[in-house]
């Protein structure tokens, strides 16, 4: 007998439809109905491809007694936290605040029915391990506090929430050039010289603190900030976290080493690693990461795609198991590359890491032992029997949830990429006309939505940041003025609904809380916010610097001490020091260098169509340099990068 999430559009919901637990969505009928019965509300957040969700449903929400437990004294409502981000966003921070250290899902939380929470918690097992209560006893003791302790819990609570609340005090200082100094010491300082990467285990492929580098280095010359970059994409390339296979980066690696992934592939990191390896490229001149870029877009194009806009994640598991789909026993292997015309097959095994004794659990990822490997012709070949192994199997769950910030990372990817390759920029404009007809009226965006049904969730800011960008992004690479005034309608409207003196509210709606100036995940709203208002500044209208320069003044005092945590708003402050440079010239002219645009040196410069008959470049506060032909302005931007 299918429980209310049945009637939910959200495959994460749907996923738990069946379950014993009587769930509800979130909605005002579950809060009513825990204050008619007097019971506590039990929240669960997750998403459709986490794999501790899986765990936790299978032990304790598919549980017959546990589920009756919950039913009995709670009221438990489930959240698909990609389809609420303003309501995962508010519970972490409540889960930080009450704990100490940062969250996760599937999170857990208990609160009362006016939403005052009382107890959190991540994945929770059901009987007492790793030091934790088991999930049943830790139902009973909660409901047993609830029914005789609830002015106590409740107080507790208040105390939670009144933290939370934004200080009316802004604590600004200034922005300077020390800046630079500082993050360069900070990536430094984090780096993990043995593997590439920043910090230990898990490693999350931090894309904005690889794009900060790269910007540095552009800007400094500095040898090493450039070898960070290199050694971090050579290292988390050589498979496990990227998917030599198939193409694609998984979620994050378990360990330092990038060997063993959470084998879940998000959009959103496809996304922003595609523009990391194309900007890597064209930096350092070497091919293997156009290729790595253009696999990993091949991918999202061939497995993630549908009707020209893309899904949001694929599962870690398969059948239950993580990472199935992904790993090989040693002997199917072998087999495979006999019959597949390998005349070494034991010694081709052994360059993709595959081994009797394995490396993942018996089995086998694969692996290279260095980058050369990659082009290796009987390892290539290798990989394509290898592939069409896979093609046997159950690929992992498919979350065909179309959400728009994630579909906009991929559009601005493929622009990044459609510079060079017209094919990705053709795709790039259709996939922007069918996020337009799907997820947008007028300068209303919406959220969410699956295919084949329309969506239903106003967007949030994440949503018109990233649409912005990629618009943004496309103007650079088509010069389409359609591209800009639709991006200033956007902007115009995000200010309107989110911008508040210098803060960005994740959403207008029932928590409306700002948005954090930090990367987590993926690059901050913030940071995206203010890169959208100084392009805007620079080829639309300088009203926008105003919105800039307040959100960085707002964030400062944090950005000058620890920038390392918001690389996306400290690349943001580094350009409105450095300013724009902005190449002006016919469009035709323009177009005729498309590719050459981020060869040029300099980090922020771009390309806004002008009558004037040579090539003017300016920032913007002048104009410094006027040449007639392309050469004649890449060697005066030689002479002033020099100066």
């Amino acid at each position: 007998m299918p429980n209310r999430l049945i009637h939910e559009d959200s495959p994460y919901l749907q996923q738990h439809a069946h379950n014993p637990v009587d769930w509800y969505p979130w909605g005002e009928e579950a809060f009513e109905r825990a204050r008619r019965e007097n019971k506590a509300i039990f929240l669960s957040i997750g998403y459709s491809s986490c794999h501790w969700c899986h765990v936790m449903e299978r032990e304790s929400f598919e549980n017959e007694e546990l589920a009756a437990n919950l039913n009995e004294h709670f009221v438990s409502v489930k959240v698909d936290r990609e389809e609420r981000p303003d309501i995962d966003k508010h519970f972490q921070e409540i889960f930080v605040t009450m704990n100490g250290r940062a969250g996760g899902w599937p999170l857990s939380v208990f609160m009362t029915p006016e939403k005052i929470p009382f107890y959190s918690a991540t994945y929770i097992p059901p009987e007492p391990r790793y030091g934790m209560m088991g999930f049943g006893e830790l139902l009973d003791v909660i409901a047993d506090k609830y029914a005789r302790e609830r002015e106590i819990l409740v107080e507790k609570g208040k105390e939670v929430l009144e933290f939370l609340r934004p200080k009316a005090k802004i604590q600004a200082t200034k922005i300077d050039e020390r800046l630079e100094e500082t993050v360069r010491k900070q990536i430094e300082t984090v780096y993990d010289e043995k593997f590439g990467g920043f910090g230990g285990a898990p490693k999350f492929p931090h894309a904005s603190t690889l794009i900060l580098a790269m910007e540095l280095y552009e800007l400094r010359k500095e040898p090493k900030l450039l070898a960070i970059v290199t050694h971090t994409l050579d290292t988390m390339t050589l498979g496990g976290l990227y998917d030599l296979v198939d193409g694609g980066f998984c979620r994050y690696s378990t360990d330092e080493a990038w060997l063993v992934p959470h084998f879940e592939k998000m959009t959103y990191d496809n996304a922003l690693m595609a523009e990391v390896l194309v900007r890597a490229w064209r930096i350092t001149g070497e091919e293997r990461y156009r290729d790595l870029a253009y696999e990993t877009l091949d991918f999202m194009l061939d497995r993630m795609m549908e009707e020209d806009l893309f899904f949001s994640a694929s599962d870690a598991d398969t059948e239950g198991e993580e990472g199935k789909y992904f790993i090989y026993e040693y002997e199917e292997v072998l087999r495979a590359l006999r019959e597949g015309g390998i005349e070494d097959p034991e010694a081709v095994a052994r360059r993709l890491s595959i081994t009797p004794r394995g490396n993942f659990e018996g089995r086998s990822i694969v692996r290279f032992q260095g980058p050369r490997d990659r082009s290796n012709p009987e390892v290539r070949k290798a990989l394509k029997i290898l592939k069409n192994i896979r093609t046997g199997r159950t690929y992992p769950f498919i979350d065909r949830k179309i959400q728009s910030s994630w579909n906009a990372m991929m559009i601005r990817a493929l622009f990044v990429a459609g510079a060079y390759e017209g094919r990705y920029r053709e795709q790039a404009v259709r996939s922007l006309e069918a996020l337009e007809a799907k997820m947008a009226a007028g300068v209303t965006l919406y959220h969410s939505a699956l295919m084949g049904k329309p969506p239903k969730e106003l967007g949030f800011l994440e949503d018109y940041v990233w649409w912005g960008s990629a618009l943004m992004e496309g103007y650079q690479c088509t010069l389409d003025e359609r591209y800009l005034i639709r991006a200033t309608e956007l902007a115009n409207e995000a200010i309107r609904r989110f911008y508040a003196d210098g803060r960005w509210r994740i959403d207008d709606g029932e928590f409306r809380q700002f948005a954090e100036d930090t990367d987590s995940g993926y690059p901050s709203s913030v940071g995206v916010a203010a890169h959208w208002m100084q392009e805007l500044r620079s080829l639309v209208e300088p009203i926008y610097e105003k919105f800039l320069y307040r959100t960085l003044e707002v964030h400062s005092y944090d950005l000058m001490r620890q920038p390392i945590s918001r690389p996306t708003l400290a690349s943001a402050a580094i350009r409105y020091l450095r300013d724009d440079w902005i190449l002006k010239a016919k469009e035709e002219r323009l177009l005729e260098h498309r590719e050459e645009r981020r060869d040029l040196g300099y980090p922020w410069l771009l390309y806004r169509t002008a009558l004037n008959e040579g090539y003017l470049l300016c920032d913007n506060r002048s104009c410094f340099a006027e040449e007639e032909s392309f050469e004649g302005i890449r060697k005066r931007i030689g002479e002033l990068l020099k100066s």
